[in-house]
Formats: C-alpha cells, structure tokens, sequence
C-alpha cells in the first residue's frame, strides 16, 4: 500500500479497512488526521463509551463534565435522583452551560451567555423576554425541545456508559462476559458497591491512544521498558530475608521485573468488539500481603467459599475497548480521551471499597501515585516509548507494524479464546473490533 496523502480516507471504507490485516496493520491507524475523525465519527460514536461513575454525583443537582468522541457532555444527577448524560451545549448559541469539571448546579442549568435555563432532565426552563419570540418559528426549531439529551445511556454496577448513536449494538451484546471484571471489583466491597475517593490524574499523552490501549496487555515490554524503574526498587530490595514485610513500595514496584514465563502463565483471555484481560492465572497484584479483617469482613458478607473466589480473581489490565480500562484487584481505573491523532488524555481513578478497611484505600493510592500519576516513575518510562513511536512510525521504508507473535488463523472464528500471556492476540482483537466498527453500522 502506498502512503495516503490526506483526504483519501474519509469516503472509501475499503481503504480503511485495508489498513487491518490478520498479523498487522498499517501506520496510517495511528497518524492520519482523516482516520481519527473517522474514529471519533464512527468506532467512538457507534460504541459503548465510559462517561463517569454514579458516585461522582452523588447528590441531586451534582455534575460531571467531561467528552466523549471529542464532544462535550455532562453527566447529572437529576431532581428524581436518577442519572442523565447530556450535551453540554445550550440550545440556544451553543454555549457550554458548565465550564468547571464538577459541581452542583442546584434544580436548573443556566446559560452563561443569555441565561436560557434548563431543568436538570434538559428540558427548556425559561428564556429571558420570551415574548419576543412570539411570531417567530422558535417552537418549531429544535432550540425550543431544550438540551440534547444522549439517546443511549447504561448505568452497570456504577459505571456510566453511553452510545452517541442509535446506531450499534446494545450494552450487553457489546461487553458479554467481559463485564464480570467490573463485578469482581464492585464485589470486592463487602457491600458490593465502590465509589470514587479523590480526585483524578489526569495528564497528556503525546501519543495515538490506541498506543495507550494497546500497551495495558503487552506482557513482552515490562522487564525491558521498566528496567531502570521497578528494575532498581527490585535492587534495592535483593539480599533481604523472604519472611520480611514489604514495604507497600517495593511490593507494588517488584513484580513488574517479573520474568517472561510469569506474564506468559499469567493467560490473556480476548472477547468480541476488542475486550480483553490478562491474569487470568494470577497477575503481578497476586501476593500483595494478607489484610485479615478485610478477609473477615468478605468472608461474613458472602461466606468463606464465595470470598475467596473474589479475592482469588487477580486480572492485570481488563480492556473494554476503546475508551476504559480498570484494574479490579487494586480498584483503580484508567480512562482515555482522544485529543487528536498524536495526543491523548489519560486520567487516573482510585476506588473505595465500600465497607472495607482504609488499608485497602491507602494501598490503590499508593499504586496510582507510583504507576499512574504524572509523577510516576513507572509511567514515564511508557511514556517515553508512546513518544518514540508516536515519531518514529513517520519513518520510511515499512508502513506496517507487526502484530504476528502466536498468530493464528483460528483465532478469528472464536470470539473468546484464552491463550499464553505474552502472545499480541489481544492487539489482534482490538483492531479486528476497529475495523469493525469503521465501517457505517445498522441499529439493533
């Protein structure tokens, strides 16, 4: 395939879909400016996409802004209690009604521009001087049907997710199976519920976000990429007795210089439409030391047999494609927001479980300031190398990258195989689901 100059992507499907092959794809999925307007046109829009979770409005009138496929929406708790997800775009100029990320906007929205005011639900409250639209086609124009309101909204143990169009498939013929990672996380509360603690971390990243997403279930790179990171924290910790506590640090950090046969036993496990996670024997969160009253406490709630097989469940990186990931067994989630064909916005979540003691807590905001954060010295190194490719996939003479490690043909007739953890299968997946859903889809 020859390299495309601009423009030549966005009216020919079979381009785009030639860019996808069994073992490889084509630079052009992480470069190309008309690629990602499709991506945001069609995979991000025609998809399930991760807005927020319900504990961050909490009370009525609380919102949450945030964008989805490059448009901007907010997430309310309405006057009934229940949840809305919305453009945030007043219907009269187009002006954002919030501005801040979060809030409480009392029983009504109000414009900053013209104060056209907005219940909590989207519909039109009142316009200033409304008299003077008397005459006027304003009531047959859509400015007098109030907000845009998302047409598909699913709210699964907490997490808010939302299909921009009515094109698509439903919620759970989307994420199947898959969404028992999100169960064994909210199951781990004694009371089965989590809720957000804190705030986010939120920071750019100078690359495609397919990088990003591709890189939670590559087992090949830890021991190379983190080398000098959690490869000198393993350093500092050689010549101890085995029987001595870890200090939280050192057991958080170790694990990811894990040789290649651990990620390889670990499994990687792949469902349709590009979800996947790997642990699926044990992961690097498997041996985290033992907290008996929070044992005690899953024990009492879903009796010893039932407790152990949550607690026993450790996945690495469960992948629901394409805008969230989630780490259950250190409940902490991290949530991509495409900004363009080379920058992506990562944020960082922590989670509390509720019922369970503030150990629990104080361990996932360890993790999350250690790996996640923009202080991490863990993710700069992953950060280095999304920059590297991000720039050096411009370079000439090979236009494809290779996805061919433990391909096999008869993995594109099974929707959910599980295979050897470091096998690139769950990249194959995902972009399999990508040029799936490049492609114009008929509502179900």
């Amino acid at each position: 395939m020859k390299n495309r100059t601009a423009n030549n992507y966005r009216d020919d499907p079979a381009a785009v879909a030639a860019l996808v092959q069994d073992d490889q794809v084509h630079r052009d999925v992480y470069l190309d400016q008309d690629i990602f307007d499709l991506e945001m046109a069609q995979l991000w829009s025609n998809t399930w996409v991760y807005v927020g979770h319900a504990s961050q409005v909490p009370e009525k009138g609380d919102y949450y802004a945030t964008d989805v496929a490059m448009q901007p929406l907010m997430m309310v708790r309405h006057t009934d209690g229940s949840v809305r997800v919305m453009m945030n775009r007043c219907a009269h100029k187009g002006a954002k009604l919030v501005s801040d990320v979060c809030g409480n906007t009392g029983k009504f929205f109000r414009c900053p521009y013209h104060a056209w005011t907005y219940k909590t639900d989207g519909s039109l409250l009142a316009i200033p001087l409304k008299n003077a639209y008397e005459g006027t086609r304003l009531k047959e124009c859509d400015a007098s049907k109030g907000l845009v309101t998302v047409p598909n909204v699913e709210i699964y143990r907490g997490f808010v997710f939302v299909r921009l169009s009515n094109e698509g498939p439903c919620f759970l013929e989307f994420f199947g199976e898959s969404l028992s990672s999100i169960d064994n996380m909210a199951d781990r509360s004694p009371e089965g519920e989590l809720e957000i603690a804190g705030g986010c971390l939120r920071f750019v990243h100078d690359c495609n976000w397919k990088m990003f997403i591709e890189n939670l279930n590559d087992t090949m790179h830890p021991m190379v990429a983190h080398e000098s990171s959690a490869g000198t924290a393993k350093k500092l910790w050689e010549g101890k007795p085995a029987d001595e506590p870890k200090p939280m640090p050192i057991e958080q950090f170790v694990p990811f210089m894990s040789d290649y046969k651990f990620f390889d036993d670990m499994g990687v496990r792949v469902f349709a439409n590009g979800h996947s996670y790997s642990g699926v024997n044990f992961s690097i969160h498997s041996n985290y030391a033992a907290i008996p009253e929070y044992e005690q406490a899953m024990a009492d709630t879903y009796g010893e047999e039932r407790a152990r097989s949550i607690l026993g469940t450790s996945r690495h990186n469960t992948v629901y494609y394409p805008s969230l990931t989630i780490k259950g067994a250190i409940q902490s989630i991290r949530v991509v927001r495409p900004l363009g064909p080379n920058q992506t916005v990562v944020e960082s979540w922590t989670f509390r479980l509720k019922g369970a003691p503030d150990k629990l807590l104080q361990r996932t905001l360890m993790y999350s300031r250690l790996i996640n954060s923009p202080m991490s010295v863990v993710g700069h190194d992953d950060l280095h190398v999304y920059r590297a490719m991000q720039e050096g996939l411009r370079a000439a003479g090979n236009e494809w990258v290779s996805l061919h490690r433990d391909y096999s043909p008869s993995e594109l007739t099974q929707d959910d195989l599980t295979t050897k953890g470091t096998s690139e299968i769950s990249m194959r997946n995902q972009f399999r689901a990508w040029r799936k859903y490049m492609m114009p889809q008929e509502a179900t």
